[in-house]
């Protein structure tokens, strides 16, 4: 993590501007002359393979990339910006974006940008994501149309992509090293996807890559609504527009079943909230209620076949162990 927060406020700009440049790309960022006493940024990372995940967190400024700092270096890689909170506007190759919360936007290294970071806003926040140009299997040609054209997230493609883009920057502190693995081909699988959606070139994009991206934009769609006790095998497959024979047959690939996974997922996020302390003043009932097991006699039932604990047993041996 890098982060303004331990900088003297009047020094914390400049230095952003220095460290910015070093761990990316050549840039020139600017910020308004009275706003710089205010500036704050932090950057987050997370290594995704050969996708490098950083979730950027600022106040308002502007980055700009010109033909002089592409000269003096050019690691030629792709960045997909998604927007997470806030919003930005962003130009190059003569075209110019307006994104929101849950857009997706293409940037190139090798060619001239300006973007602006939360314009009239507090605070902006971004997921960035960059790769080899080389890693994609989509005409580079094909690619230089998509440069910051917005590919907005609310319906069709970019909604299943936007939506594993919005889990993955809201999720970024909880993944261990054998997650990131995974997630790096299923990263990419997603990427291929939207931006293939977008060019209407299907053909170009492998059967199984396809079936995985579907498949990551399903498991992200249901991390973002385990709350609702509605969701069942049949919601999601409506939701992405399949049929459950179609939804069964992807999840029997990969050795589950649908609720089957729908309720370890749910029963992971209730384990995780009875260890943590701050929230011991909930009831189990309501921690189990939030997460979508509306019977809490069955849900302590599922909890000890699972566990080997009742999840009040489980509760008080997590309070030992930390008091120790």
């Amino acid at each position: 993590m890098v982060s303004t927060a331990e900088v003297p406020a009047e020094e914390r700009f400049a230095v952003w501007r220095e460290v910015s440049s070093k761990l990316w790309v050549p840039l020139e960022a600017r910020c308004e002359p009275h706003l710089e006493s205010e500036f704050r940024a932090q950057a987050d990372f997370s290594g995704l393979g050969l996708v490098q995940a950083m979730l950027l967190t600022t106040t308002p400024l502007s980055v700009h990339r010109t033909s002089k700092l592409i000269r003096q270096s050019d690691p030629e890689v792709f960045f997909l910006n998604c927007v997470v909170h806030g919003g930005m506007r962003a130009e190059q190759d003569g075209r110019c974006a307006d994104l929101h919360v849950g857009d997706l936007m293409l940037r190139d290294s090798s060619h001239p940008y300006l973007t602006s970071h939360a314009p009239g806003k507090s605070s902006n926040q971004v997921l960035v994501l960059q790769f080899p140009r080389s890693l994609l299997p989509l005409p580079q040609r094909d690619l230089r149309r998509l440069t910051m054209v917005p590919l907005p997230g609310a319906q069709g493609i970019g909604a299943l992509s936007s939506h594993f883009m919005l889990q993955l920057a809201r999720r970024l502190h909880e993944f261990t090293p054998s997650d990131t693995v995974r997630l790096s081909t299923l990263t990419l699988d997603v990427l291929i996807a939207a931006l293939a959606g977008a060019l209407d070139i299907h053909g170009t994009v492998s059967p199984e890559t396809r079936r995985r991206a579907l498949l990551a934009q399903i498991h992200a769609f249901i991390q973002q609504n385990l709350g609702d006790p509605t969701l069942t095998p049949g919601s999601v497959a409506a939701a992405h527009h399949i049929s459950l024979r179609s939804l069964h047959k992807l999840f029997h690939t990969e050795g589950h079943t649908v609720a089957g996974w729908i309720r370890e997922r749910r029963m992971l996020r209730c384990h995780r909230d009875l260890a943590d302390p701050r929230l011991a003043a909930q009831s189990i009932a309501a921690i189990a209620a939030r997460w979508g097991f509306a019977n809490s006699a069955h849900f302590s039932q599922a909890f000890r076949s699972v566990y080997g604990l009742s999840p009040r047993q489980f509760r008080q041996q997590s309070a030992i162990v930390r008091a120790y």
